[in-house]
């Protein structure tokens, strides 16, 4: 199966470390928090094991910048080592393909990683693309290709975590496919 499409409501509960880090096809399990063209922050709350609007002085927080440019979550079963760096947070992903319902998991595969610093911790975004063909919206399996095919593409999406929220951020530039699964498989947690 080269593609796995579960749609989960807000309301429905998920154990995202329930579900493993790859496929039996070797492929990765990303799920999907924040639909591509949205600017409703929404989070994945470990406790009610539920997709909630992310708040921010009591309301739901609406990013005042342009929306997201890639359907946003996380790859299954990971988390960012605080020992390492990282924020405790399941690892980011992007997937590069149409807007994407909350709660969905699919099938991806990683071919790149945008290597952020995110108020002096490591913020990593790997970027990747879904495992079945007919569902990708750019047609690149490697970071080398994306940047052949669509030069400016992570050049904007760099520019969109860089600009949308007032925290400091800065960037530590691309990674390849080979650094991003690095990534993936160090912050492994089953």
């Amino acid at each position: 199966m080269a593609f796995l499409l579960v749609n989960l409501s807000c309301s429905e509960q998920i154990d995202p470390e329930q579900i493993p880090v790859q496929t039996e096809n070797g492929n990765y399990n990303s799920i999907i928090e924040i639909p591509a063209g949205t600017n409703l922050k929404i989070e994945y709350d470990k406790t009610s094991k539920r997709f909630i609007p992310d708040q921010r002085n009591g309301e739901d927080r609406v990013i005042d910048y342009l929306p997201y440019p890639a359907n946003y979550g996380f790859i299954a079963s990971t988390k960012s080592a605080i020992a390492q760096g990282g924020d405790g947070d399941a690892l980011d992903v992007l997937v590069l393909c149409t807007s994407l319902s909350t709660g969905t998991v699919i099938e991806t595969i990683p071919i790149g990683v945008l290597k952020l610093i995110d108020e002096g911790e490591q913020d990593y975004k790997i970027l990747a693309i879904p495992a079945k063909v007919s569902d990708r919206t750019i047609q690149s399996e490697t970071l080398e290709e994306l940047r052949a095919k669509y030069p400016q593409l992570l050049e904007i999406i760099e520019s969109w975590f860089l600009n949308y929220d007032q925290d400091e951020t800065r960037s530590q530039g691309w990674g390849d496919q080979k650094q991003a699964i690095e990534i993936i498989d160090r912050s492994r947690v089953n």
